[in-house]
């Protein structure tokens, strides 16, 4: 069984003779996968996004991913085909993993051994025997994120891509990489932005280009979500009147959860992407708001 993407954009600057000149950057989370290659210029040019349908979001994703993966003559580049190796490699590989826990633990009080402890503490209990605690260090930020990790994924992405650099991070460390940037760029000093992914949003609030907040949390409607919005505007101390919101994932114009929002947030609005993302023309057509976690794994240095 081979799954088809929902939108691809495939563009004529990506040359898949210099995938070692290229960054293979990818996104995975229970229900769905997408990835974007950089060029040798740095521009994003080949594109692919799966939603995985019901049924098979009960099934593991190793058990998914091999359908995606199998014959892709993009995501296969490096592997062997018809027991021949390929003499293609990426120059690297960063996975965004929409996985439950995650926390920032600021650099001077994290130390790796106790990085399933921070966890741990997080979630209320320990982990599982088939997850283990993954960190990313957000240098310019001066924190690290630790995360949990399933064992089968990460030993998957290793085997379909050995001895090659796989950096791993949680969703949440592409969208601080993203607001980052797109905070560096803005007039105003408080900026909040809204990502939406299913019945789940991640909220983070920067104040004169400094991280304070940054949290998920799940919504079972618009009336919920907005309370929530608005409690922890509230306990920031940030009046909702003067304060700019962008609006970024799965959520529309047409949306409820938007239509709820709008009552009480006047300065709400889409999304750009983030300045320092170059796409190629062929994403013209794609809503600017609509994949920002993925646009920041394009931002990791």
């Amino acid at each position: 069984m081979s799954l088809a993407p929902t939108v691809a954009i495939h563009s004529d600057q990506f040359d898949l003779a210099k995938t070692r000149q290229s960054v293979l950057c990818m996104e995975v989370g229970h229900d769905r996968f997408r990835f974007l290659v950089q060029n040798a210029g740095r521009r994003g040019c080949y594109f692919e996004d799966y939603t995985f349908p019901s049924l098979l979001t009960e099934r593991p994703l190793t058990n998914v991913l091999p359908d995606v993966f199998r014959e892709h003559p993009v995501l296969s580049a490096g592997l062997h085909a018809n027991g021949v190796a390929q003499d293609r490699t990426w120059q690297e590989i960063r996975i965004a993993v929409n996985s439950s826990s995650f926390t920032l633990i600021p650099k001077p009080l994290f130390r790796k051994e106790y990085a399933g402890s921070y966890l741990g503490l997080m979630r209320g209990n320990t982990l599982p025997g088939h997850e283990f605690a993954q960190s990313y260090a957000h240098e310019a930020e001066g924190f690290l994120s630790v995360f949990n990790l399933e064992h089968p994924l990460a030993d998957y992405f290793s085997e379909v891509y050995p001895l090659q650099p796989l950096t791993f991070v949680h969703q949440s460390s592409s969208l601080l990489q993203a607001t980052a940037n797109l905070d560096r760029h803005s007039l105003s000093r408080q900026n909040v932005w809204l990502y939406f992914d299913n019945e789940f949003v991640t909220i983070i609030h920067r104040a004169d280009h400094q991280l304070r907040y940054c949290n998920r949390f799940g919504f079972k409607n618009a009336q919920d979500l907005a309370y929530y919005i608005l409690y922890i505007l509230d306990e920031l101390k940030l009046v909702p009147d003067a304060t700019t919101v962008s609006l970024y994932g799965e959520i529309t114009p047409f949306a409820d959860t938007y239509a709820e929002l709008a009552r009480f947030l006047p300065n709400l609005s889409f999304g750009q992407t983030p300045p320092g993302v170059s796409l190629t023309e062929e994403f013209d057509e794609v809503p600017e708001h609509r994949y920002l976690s993925l646009f920041g794994l394009c931002l990791l240095s």
